[in-house]
C-alpha cells in the first residue's frame, strides 16, 4: 500500500467485537485507513471485501484491506480484540490464563514493527490485559487504553433513561471499578439535568430495590446477551468507536476507560475502569472524582481484585527472564 495520509487504525481480530468496530468506525467517518489482521486471513479478507462494498455509502472514502503486523509501524490506534472469547457461565476474569499468552505475541509483534501510537485493548478480562499490554509494551501509560466501563457506563445510561423515560444521552451517571462482577454504580454523582437521582429514588420506599434491580440489570448485561446470542458486539464496538474518536479528533472529552492509576482514588499501579481525558496523546489524565463513602469502599476491593490479577501479568514476565 502507499504511504499513510490521514488517520490509520490497525484493527487485530476479526471476530464479532472487532468486526463491529470496524464497522461502526467507517460507518461513522472516524478513520481514513482500516486495516485488519487475524490468523484467519481467508475471513479478514472476506470481511475487507463486505466492508469496501459498503464504501459508496459511507460518510467519507476510506481504505479497508488486510495487513500484517508491518503495517502497525506508522498506526495512529492499534485495537486489539483478539483473544479467547467469553463462554456461557464464564467470568471475564477466567480469561486471563490463556490470553496471556496471546497477548505477548500480539503486543510483541506490534512493537518490532516500530509501532509509537495508541493502544487501545478491548479483550477481556480488559482492565488486565491493558495492565499487560502497557507491560509487554513499555509504551508510557497514556498510551495504553482500556475499554473499561464504558460500555457498563451506556448500559448504566440507557437503564436510568428507560427508568425516568428520557433519552440516554441526557443522562449523567458512571459505572466503575472493573469491568466485571465488581463494577460498581456511582450514584452519588449520577443525574439527569443536574437533578441527582440517588435522592430522587431515596425519597420512595421503593428506591433502594429499584437501585438495586438497575445495578443487577447493568451487570449482568453481557451474561445474559452471550446466553442468548453467543456474544457481545455492536455496543462495545460502537464503544470503542467512541474513544477512538476522542484520540484521532483530539477531543479533550472524558470517557470512563481503563487507566493506570498514581495515586488517584487512593491506589496506585492498577489498570482499572476511571473517568479519564482522552486526546490525541491518549489517556492523559484520571480525573479524581469524589465517591461516597459506600462507593469509595467499592472501589477500593475493585482495585484490590484486579491487583491480584495483575500479579499473574507479573509472574508471566518474571518466568520469561
Amino acid at each position: 500500500m502507499s504511504r499513510k495520509v490521514g488517520n490509520k487504525v490497525v484493527l487485530i481480530g476479526v471476530g464479532a467485537v472487532g468486526i463491529s468496530y470496524a464497522y461502526s468506525m467507517l460507518n461513522q467517518g472516524h478513520c481514513d485507513e482500516l486495516v485488519l489482521i487475524d490468523l484467519n486471513r481467508k475471513r479478514a479478507e472476506g470481511e475487507a471485501r463486505d466492508l469496501r462494498h459498503g464504501m459508496p455509502y459511507a460518510p467519507t472514502p476510506a481504505q479497508i484491506y488486510v495487513g500484517d503486523y508491518t503495517d502497525c509501524a506508522d498506526a495512529d490506534i492499534v485495537c486489539i480484540c483478539a483473544g479467547v472469547p467469553q463462554r456461557s457461565g464464564e467470568t471475564r476474569l477466567d480469561l486471563i490464563d490463556n490470553n496471556l499468552r496471546v497477548f505477548h505475541s500480539i503486543v510483541t509483534a506490534v512493537m518490532n514493527s516500530g509501532f509509537d501510537g495508541i493502544f487501545l485493548v478491548a479483550t477481556n478480562p480488559v482492565d488486565v490485559l491493558s495492565y499487560a499490554t502497557w507491560r509487554f509494551s513499555g509504551l508510557p501509560k497514556e498510551r495504553v487504553i482500556g475499554s473499561g466501563t464504558i460500555l457498563d457506563s451506556a448500559r448504566f445510561c440507557v437503564c436510568l433513561g428507560n427508568e425516568f423515560d428520557v433519552a440516554s444521552w441526557s443522562v449523567d451517571a458512571m459505572m466503575m471499578g472493573e469491568h466485571g462482577d465488581s463494577v460498581i454504580a456511582v450514584w452519588s454523582s449520577a443525574t439527569i439535568a443536574g437533578v441527582p437521582l440517588k435522592e430522587i429514588l431515596e425519597q420512595n420506599e421503593q428506591g433502594k430495590a429499584r437501585m438495586e434491580k438497575i445495578y443487577n440489570t447493568v451487570r449482568n448485561a453481557a451474561y445474559e446477551i452471550i446466553e442468548a446470542k453467543g456474544s457481545t458486539s455492536y455496543g462495545i464496538g460502537m464503544a470503542l468507536s467512541r474513544i477512538s474518536k476522542a484520540i484521532l479528533h483530539n477531543q479533550s472529552v472524558v470517557l470512563p476507560v481503563s487507566a493506570l492509576l498514581n495515586g488517584e482514588f487512593g491506589q496506585e499501579n492498577v489498570y482499572i475502569g476511571v473517568p479519564a481525558v482522552i486526546n490525541r496523546q491518549g489517556a492523559v489524565r484520571v480525573i479524581n472524582k469524589r465517591l461516597d463513602e459506600e462507593e469509595a469502599a467499592q472501589f477500593e476491593a475493585s482495585a484490590k481484585l484486579l491487583k491480584s490479577y495483575q500479579q499473574k501479568v507479573d509472574d508471566f514476565l518474571g518466568a520469561l527472564d
